[in-house]
């Protein structure tokens, strides 16, 4: 599946922002690895003294950042997951900024985040592989929205390439 395949009817429009920073022909479960090895990498050559700060008062962390990455692709993978198995009832939706302070992400080093980062995509990819093609096309509810499985596995990869073009703006300037 690519994500030139998806149709306004299959997400919120809020969701437009990630699913167009996402390649339109690039094949799904090949962008998952691509993007997965070239992050790993990115975030190996980030330097360890620039992951516990914010780039302004009341922001994230570069840390906060990448496990707020990691929980948003775990919860994304898994609504992918309820809706490509036929679930119907909605799934409900999160608040990222609840999640951050119990995250302790800023008490992890940057190799437990790494590695944190590689096993839920790997994860992901052993989720996505065992779909079909038409699963990818189920459509589903979250957060009181339409949604297929496809575009949430879509989302996954645009929330980090628009995440990590901030990272670039913001952290490492």
């Amino acid at each position: 599946m690519t994500v030139s395949e998806l149709n306004p009817q299959d997400y919120f429009e809020y969701y437009e922002l990630y699913l167009s920073a996402v390649p339109k022909n690039i094949d799904l479960i090949q962008a998952y690895r691509e993007q997965g090895e070239e992050i790993v990498a990115f975030f190996k050559n980030i330097p360890n003294k620039s992951w516990y700060h914010s780039y302004a008062a009341g922001k994230w962390t570069l840390a906060e950042v990448v496990q707020h990455i990691i929980d948003t692709e775990r919860i994304f993978i898994h609504r992918c997951f309820r809706i490509a198995r036929g679930e119907q009832a909605n799934i409900s939706g999160f608040d990222q900024d609840v999640y951050v302070p119990p995250s302790r992400a800023n008490e992890k080093s940057q190799e437990a985040l790494i590695n944190e980062y590689a096993i839920t995509r790997a994860y992901s990819i052993s989720i996505l592989e065992s779909l079909t093609e038409a699963d990818f096309h189920k459509k589903g509810t979250a957060s009181q929205r339409p949604l297929t499985a496809g575009a949430a596995a879509f989302i996954v990869l645009g929330h980090e390439i628009w995440h990590n073009n901030i990272i670039k703006e913001r952290y490492l300037t």
